[in-house]
């Protein structure tokens, strides 16, 4: 029974890349749609982010897109993926606590569970790395080669 499985284990163990690969494609897919919509209309969203009062609202509006827009590409990419978690999660917090806390925790009614799950999954992401499956795990390969 224990070599079973432990067989098991070790077979299961070969997929560990496939989790941070999954986290990276779900969350760069996450930020794309809201990314795009934000290049589009910038405008819009200072107009927005200054409704709710929040300060330096252009300089806002346009951080926050650079942010989710860098943030979609590296995380496809599995690029500098463990530094663009960290303001990624910063603009996860601002969006709970100016747009969605208030409406409660379900999706359903805008609440915060999304921008919950993309927090977690981005620390998870700064705590285990990309995964083999990316070009941050590439350069990790080609550095131990030298």
């Amino acid at each position: 029974m224990k070599a079973l499985y432990e067989s098991l284990v070790q077979k299961v163990e070969m997929l560990s890349d496939l989790p941070p690969l999954f986290f990276r494609l779900i969350l760069a897919y996450g930020f794309y749609g809201p990314a795009m919509q934000k290049v589009g209309n910038i405008s819009g969203i200072a107009e927005w982010f200054a409704s709710m009062g929040m300060p330096f609202p252009t300089l806002n509006a346009y951080m926050a897109t650079g942010t989710e827009v860098t943030g979609f590409i590296l995380l496809f990419l599995g690029l500098a993926t463990r530094i663009i978690s960290i303001p990624l999660i910063v603009v996860m917090i601002v969006a709970i606590t100016t747009v969605h806390l208030g409406n409660g925790f379900e999706a359903g009614n805008n609440g915060f569970e999304i921008p919950l799950y993309y927090i977690l999954m981005l620390i998870s992401l700064i705590i285990t790395g990309p995964g083999r499956i990316s070009i941050d795990g590439l350069l990790k390969r080609k550095m131990a080669d030298k």
